[in-house]
C-alpha cells in the first residue's frame, strides 16, 4: 500500500509544481515549469538578489573584480565568474553551468540589457541557453530595490526575513539623517563629476537614480546644460569653474581612479571644493541594496556635516 502511494505522489508532483511566470523591465515575459534555482546574474543584480537570500551560481561582471564596486562584501563563495567586462561573456562556461535563467537589468534609454548580454550577438547566443531578463534601470534606486525584491520573492525570497528587515530600518535611519542634515545646511551646492585628462564631466542628476534621490530629498545639485547625446556637460580644466560648487562628487564606481586623476590635474585646485578638501564619491551606477545605501547615505551626510556651505555664492 505504501509503495503505491509513494508512486502515485511521485507521478503527481511533477503536475503539482507551479510554474513561474515574470514580466521584466522590458516588458518581456518569460514563463517557466517552475520556479528557477539556477541563475546566472549580472553582478549589479546579484549585489540585489543576495541581500534578498537569492544566491546566483554564476555572474558576468563589467571589469575587472578588484574594481567592482557591485562586488564589494558580497559573499561569492561557490560562485563561477563568467564574464569580466562587457561584452565579454563565456558562453561554454554559461552552457556548462546550465542555468534555468539569467538575470541582468534593461536600460529602457538604450533598448538593451545592461552588461555582456547587451550584444545582440551575444544575447542571442544566451537566450539558446536560458532566458535573460531583469527589472528596468529607473529614475530612483528605491524603484529598482523594489522591483528586485518582487523578483527575489517570485524566486523563493523571504522579505520579512530579519536580515532584510534591518537592512531597511538602516537604510530608513540613514536617510532620515540625511534629510535632516541637508535641511541644517541650507544654501550648499554639489556637483557630481567624472574628471578625466581632458576635463571636467558634470552630470545630469534627473540622468542617474542616486543622484534624482538625493535632489528628492532635498539635496541642491548643479544642473548642467548637458551636450548632446549625454548624460553629462564636459567643461576643460580651465572652465571647470563654471558651476561653482560647496562640494564636489566623484564617481566611484571603478574605485579610486577618478580621485586620482583629478589629484594629477593642477587646475583642480582653482576648484573651491578641492581647494578646502570638500570632495567625497558619487557611488555612480551600483548601489543595488538597503544596506549598501544606507552606508552611502551616512557618508554623504558625515561630508555635509563637515563641509562649509559658504564656499560659492
Amino acid at each position: 500500500m505504501f509503495r503505491t502511494l509513494l508512486a502515485l505522489i511521485l507521478l503527481v508532483s511533477p503536475a503539482l509544481a507551479a510554474e513561474w511566470t515574470y514580466t521584466d523591465g522590458a516588458g518581456k515575459t518569460v514563463t517557466l515549469p517552475e520556479p528557477p534555482n539556477r541563475i546566472i546574474a549580472h553582478i549589479n543584480a546579484a549585489a540585489a538578489l543576495i541581500p534578498l537570500g537569492i544566491k546566483p551560481i554564476g555572474v558576468f561582471l563589467d571589469g575587472p573584480p578588484s574594481v567592482d564596486r557591485a562586488m564589494e562584501d558580497l559573499d561569492l563563495t561557490g560562485v563561477a565568474i563568467v564574464g569580466r567586462g562587457w561584452y565579454e561573456l563565456d558562453a561554454e562556461a554559461v552552457l556548462a553551468l546550465d542555468p534555468d535563467l539569467i538575470i541582468t537589468e534593461y536600460w529602457p534609454r538604450e533598448g538593451f540589457y545592461g552588461g555582456a548580454v547587451g550584444d545582440v550577438a551575444i544575447t542571442g547566443q544566451i537566450e539558446s541557453i536560458a532566458p535573460i531578463v531583469g527589472p528596468a534601470q529607473g529614475k530612483s534606486i528605491l524603484t529598482m530595490l523594489d522591483d528586485f525584491a518582487a523578483l527575489a520573492t517570485s524566486l523563493g525570497a523571504d522579505p520579512d526575513a530579519p536580515a532584510v528587515l534591518a537592512d531597511r530600518a538602516a537604510f530608513d535611519a540613514a536617510l532620515a539623517r540625511f534629510k535632516s542634515t541637508v535641511a541644517a545646511h541650507p544654501g550648499l551646492t554639489v556637483m557630481a563629476a567624472s574628471p578625466g585628462s581632458g576635463g571636467l564631466s558634470v552630470a545630469a542628476p534627473s540622468e542617474f537614480a542616486e543622484l534624482s534621490d538625493f535632489a528628492a530629498w532635498g539635496l541642491d545639485l548643479v544642473v548642467p546644460t548637458t551636450d548632446p547625446d549625454s548624460s553629462y556637460q564636459t567643461l576643460s580644466w580651465e572652465n571647470a569653474n563654471l558651476y561653482p560648487a560647496d562640494i564636489i562628487l566623484l564617481d566611484d564606481r571603478w574605485g579610486s581612479r577618478t580621485a586620482e586623476t583629478l589629484a594629477a590635474q593642477p587646475l583642480a585646485e582653482r576648484l573651491p571644493a578641492v581647494a578646502a578638501g570638500q570632495v567625497g564619491d558619487w557611488p555612480a551606477g551600483w548601489i543595488r541594496s538597503y544596506r549598501v545605501y544606507a552606508e552611502q547615505l551616512d557618508e554623504l551626510t558625515d561630508l555635509i556635516e563637515r563641509s562649509d556651505a559658504g564656499l560659492v555664492d
